[in-house]
């Protein structure tokens, strides 16, 4: 089954307003030639001026968490899925590695989220990844088929079926340091095993994104491997210029 190569901007807590304004410009500007999917996360306090400056674009638009909770109510601080849609998104980042490392997730509230998203008509992206200590104690697959598990055993298959899963290793985030292309195909084998053990189907058809340190220059040689399905890309979408060098790579 051919899949669609999906490229990724994760904004995390970067930007400002004439940053929306001049990527949204550029963006739109650069994209129409792509053969990929393109998706840009920002904070949600830019969300609607990003908006505004893809309109008319095949840029789509995301957001970098939601909150668990599917109803409107006594939440102080927090944005559910329906605020989301409303305002225009299409996708939600999950489960990042910094929302497990520095506030705590844990794989359930990762899957409940991943319903949230789901309820919302949103489509969730759900990281996993090992960290190095992990990496070297060559706990790899046991940490990220822990990861999968969790969303098996907790989502139903409406879930499942819109989930696109991105692996980054946690040693490669913001480090410059990135997965060799052949270390990144093989956790994504295992990944595409891993779902296909539980539903054959839902394996042939779901996106696997990598996530780690992608540029311009290492971009093509990730996604030369057969289960490498895109990118979610850190500091190198906060310019258009290296972003849309990302997705020109994905053909």
């Amino acid at each position: 089954m051919s899949r669609r190569m999906l490229i990724a901007g994760n904004w995390k807590m970067n930007g400002d307003a004439a940053q929306v304004d001049a990527f949204a410009r550029d963006v739109t500007q650069g994209s129409d030639s792509l053969s990929a999917d393109l998706l840009v996360c920002v904070p949600f306090v830019y969300i609607e001026r990003m908006k505004q400056g893809l309109a008319g674009s095949r840029v789509a638009l995301g957001a970098q968490n939601l909150a668990a909770e599917v109803d409107a109510g006594a939440f102080t601080g927090e944005v559910n899925g329906a605020m989301l849609a409303d305002t225009g998104c299409s996708h939600v980042i999950v489960g990042h590695s910094e929302r497990r490392a520095i506030y705590g997730e844990t794989d359930a509230v990762v899957a409940a989220k991943a319903d949230a998203c789901v309820a919302a008509n949103l489509k969730p992206i759900v990281c996993v990844g090992e960290t190095l200590e992990q990496r070297e104690a060559d706990e790899t697959e046991a940490v990220l088929g822990a990861q999968i598990a969790a969303l098996f055993e907790q989502c139903d298959a409406a879930t499942l079926a819109q989930v696109t899963i991105a692996y980054e290793p946690i040693w490669a985030i913001g480090t410059g340091r990135s997965a060799t292309p052949e270390q990144a195909q093989g956790v994504h084998a295992f990944l595409r095993g891993q779902i296909a053990d539980r539903d054959a189907t839902l394996a042939q058809s779901v996106q696997l994104l990598y996530g780690g340190s992608v540029k311009p220059d290492n971009a093509a040689a990730l996604f030369a491997g057969a289960d490498v399905d895109g990118a979610l890309v850190g500091g190198a979408s906060l310019k258009a210029d290296s972003f849309l060098d990302i997705a020109h790579a994905a053909g």
